[in-house]
Formats: C-alpha cells, structure tokens, sequence
C-alpha cells in the first residue's frame, strides 16, 4: 500500500499534559508504518465536557502511513493505553487522547470510525494547529480550512511557547 497522509490530533489535560504530549509525538514517529512528519505547535485550551476539569494541551501532528484506517485507530488506541488512557466520561479528562482527524481525502463513517472526524471543525483546538501545518488545506468535503476558521474564533485558545 502507498504511504497516505493523515492529521492526528492530540490533546491532554491529566498527569502532567505538557510532557504526555511531547511523549506521544515522539511515540508516534518511533512507530512501525508511521513517518511524523511535522507537527504544530502546543495549544493550551479549555476543557470541552463535564465542567471542572483542568485545561488541556494540544497539537496537531502530520503522518505518512501505510496503515488501513482501522489499523491506524488500534495503533493510536494502543499509544492512549500505554499513556493509561481511561474512558470512564464521555469528554471527560484524559492522560492522553489521539484522534484520526484525516486520512487522506478518505470519507468514512463506520461504527467504530468517523473521518474526517466529526467535530473537528468544530473546535479551535484542532483548527489552529492544523492550520499551522497545512493553512491552504482543502478537506475531503470541499470545503477549505480557512473556511472554517473564518467560523470558528480562536477564543481563549493559547500557543505555547517554544
């Protein structure tokens, strides 16, 4: 299979969120059938979900894969258990979460994946970053990032320093 180009995003807001973050991109790109390419600089955000919980760090992280989606899913979902992922909460806190927020110009919408993923446009905190990467990027609907950034304000979203 051909390498595909995919956008992860990633985010944390437990046990220390800075250092799961840079951990999981470095992880990342020491995985078998995945090259980090590049990825954005941290974000810190608010918290979507239950209210009280701590803020969140973010990134958005670019990859060239010759995993199937589902496979990419399992490799992100084992990554999030080494980090001691727990889902009690929907949206809830998280040591680490990786989302598939693009493979390629694949649409799909089985049970178990959504991609795009379907609440990226929707939120600041993917937005931003990937806008980092890819700011010209057209998504598989057709529609450009710019687009939607031009709906989405970056609101209390903050870049980190280097």
């Amino acid at each position: 299979m051909t390498d595909i180009r995919c956008f992860i995003g990633l985010g944390s807001n437990l046990e220390d969120p800075l250092q799961q973050v840079q951990r999981a991109l470095q992880e990342l790109g020491e995985q078998p059938d995945i090259h980090l390419q590049r990825h954005s600089p941290l974000y810190r955000s608010d918290p979507v979900g239950p209210a009280g919980q701590p803020d969140y760090i973010n990134a958005v992280a670019e990859i060239w894969t010759s995993l199937e989606p589902l496979a990419l899913l399992d490799r992100l979902q084992w990554l999030e258990l080494c980090h001691q992922r727990v889902r009690l909460q929907h949206w809830g806190p998280r040591t680490l979460d990786l989302d598939l927020l693009l493979y390629g110009d694949l649409i799909l919408d089985t049970e178990r994946l959504t991609v795009p993923h379907p609440y990226m446009t929707q939120r600041s905190f993917v937005l931003y970053p990937l806008a980092d990467l890819e700011p010209e990027l057209t998504l598989p609907n057709g529609r450009t990032l710019n687009q939607y950034l031009a709906d989405c304000p970056m609101g209390t979203l903050e870049q980190l320093p280097l």
